[in-house]
């Protein structure tokens, strides 16, 4: 196994979860007597979890009176369906099966919590190979704060300085930065090739998931 460390945000990078969080936001519409939003209207805020989904189907804010009791009903109503839909973008399968052959750890860092996000890993054969699971609920401090990268290397005993994080949202790179890792803007993501990205200043950038290895491989032998 190599000393260095592949870290993967989850939602948007490793798997288009959208599907499931628009139907559960517009589950919460129905009980709301609501028509649907559209998928193409909701998939932006996928990556902002049950308070930019709240948000976009209710216009509901955390300081709503109401936010706590909805929040978990949309939460509860995604745990029974988070995989009926969703799948790993193109060319995640590939990839991580090339990172298990060139025995180069590699993990996910979500600000999903753990519970929500270890069924789909599951479901899509992930848990098997990845080295360590970080979510929202592991740590005091969610990302942009880089907190749950530096439990993400204790865990698996590898310094930041060789570590990638790749993920497809500002925050993430933020992150990543402040951890003092190496940084990769999944674009195929919830980001959706946002021109801003160039702004991030990410040390690579992927328009697929098949770019990935390519960039890995360059940044390996720096």
């Amino acid at each position: 196994m190599l000393n260095k460390l592949v870290l993967f945000d989850f939602d948007g990078t490793l798997v288009d979860s959208a599907p499931d969080l628009a139907n559960s936001a517009n589950y919460m519409r129905t009980l709301h007597q609501l028509d649907p939003l559209p998928l193409s209207y909701l998939r932006p805020y996928a990556s902002k979890g049950a308070r930019g989904l709240l948000k976009a189907a209710l216009d509901m804010d955390t300081d709503h009176p109401d936010y706590e009791e909805k929040k978990d009903i949309f939460l509860a109503h995604y745990a029974a369906n988070s995989t009926r839909h969703s799948q790993l973008f193109d060319g995640i399968d590939t990839l991580i099966d090339q990172l298990n052959e060139l025995g180069l750890g590699w993990g996910v860092v979500t600000n999903k919590v753990v519970h929500l996000t270890q069924p789909i890993m599951d479901h899509f054969g992930l848990s098997q190979s990845s080295q360590v699971l970080v979510g929202g609920d592991s740590t005091p401090h969610s990302k942009p704060h880089p907190a749950p990268l530096f439990m993400a290397c204790e865990h698996t005993g590898i310094a930041p300085e060789n570590c990638i994080y790749v993920g497809d949202d500002e925050r993430d790179i933020v992150a990543g930065k402040a951890a003092g890792m190496a940084t990769l803007v999944a674009a195929y993501g919830y980001c959706d090739f946002d021109p801003a990205i160039a702004s991030w200043e990410a040390d690579y950038v992927s328009n697929h998931a098949q770019d990935i290895l390519p960039q890995i491989l360059d940044w390996l032998q720096k």
